[in-house]
């Protein structure tokens, strides 16, 4: 099928008269050009402009076809313009998605401020601690906390996260501070049913990645009562810094092995891999990432 570009390239030699015209509008080379009209003439099976000597003569059927295309290749430049006003348009609705704690901290601050930026815009979050689907949710972005694997997303790391053990002085004076990983299978633990840690928590021993398996009496499917549960005495827990950072800084829990932490947990945004990203998308983004620079997270 013929490409809008060999359309381009008939329509500007007939109405410029000449093959260098043509090729010096289109900022295309001689060679190019003629190319291109020689290969739609191939495809369509017929002469559209006679070539001779002196001059370039419009076949009646190129005239024709010209007068059809100007129209249609107007209406492409227009859509191409449109589109390029709606990318750099700073209005409208913008949906938000991300797991619920982590927008709570650190994306819904930051989308208020962005709406108060930018007045025209309108907010909607799709805050799920599951994976959404930006396509068949229409979403706007994603903030997604983890590996990404393998996409066909457009995405830019934003931060990282460290992981921490912790645990309360008042379990630690009952059962003592674990020294290795290993010890950790002396101890019960608050295990997360959520999340890629699970019941085999990820150290680094010797340089090298290794997963320790735990135990304990109490599993949590919500990140926030885990933590509550390891702040009341119950065990010992895992947790990305910043949902512990308060609680650390004031003394109520304390951080262990932290000779064995595991690498920081990417945090990524994620967006449409559409032809240019818009700008509302690019700036969210830019005023995400700026908040969460120097963060202790």
């Amino acid at each position: 099928m013929a490409s809008i570009e060999q359309y381009e390239a008939f329509v500007e030699t007939v109405e410029r008269g000449s093959l260098t015209a043509a090729a010096h509008h289109l900022n295309r080379s001689l060679q190019a050009v003629s190319r291109a009209i020689a290969s739609l003439e191939e495809e369509l099976g017929v002469e559209l402009i006679r070539r001779t000597t002196r001059r370039l003569q419009t076949t009646p059927t190129g005239m024709v076809l010209r007068e059809r295309l100007r129209a249609a290749l107007k209406d492409i430049d227009d859509a191409r313009s449109e589109a390029r006003r709606e990318a750099q348009r700073i209005g409208g609705l913008f949906r938000i998605s991300a797991s619920i704690h982590f927008a709570s901290r650190f994306v819904v601050p930051t989308a208020v401020a962005f709406a108060q930026r930018f007045p025209e815009v309108e907010i909607d979050f799709v805050l799920d601690d599951a994976l959404s689907h930006l396509i068949e949710e229409r979403l706007d972005v994603a903030i997604r906390v983890g590996d990404l694997g393998a996409s066909s997303l457009r995405s830019r790391r934003i931060t990282q996260l460290r992981r921490v053990i912790v645990a309360a002085p008042a379990y630690l004076m009952r059962h003592g501070y674990p020294r290795t990983p290993a010890d950790l299978s002396t101890h019960p633990c608050v295990i997360r049913t959520i999340g890629p840690e699970g019941d085999a928590w990820p150290f680094l021993v010797d340089g090298r990645l290794v997963r320790i398996p735990v135990k304990g009496p109490l599993k949590c499917n919500d990140a926030a009562a885990a933590n509550a549960a390891v702040l009341l005495g119950a065990g010992i827990g895992i947790a990305p810094l910043w949902q512990v950072r308060q609680e650390v800084d004031d003394g109520q829990l304390e951080l262990l092995l932290t000779d064995y932490e595991p690498p920081p947990t990417p945090v990524s945004a994620v967006w449409p891999a559409n032809v240019g990203t818009p700008a509302r998308t690019r700036l969210f983004i830019e005023m995400l990432a700026h908040r969460l620079t120097g963060e202790r997270i």
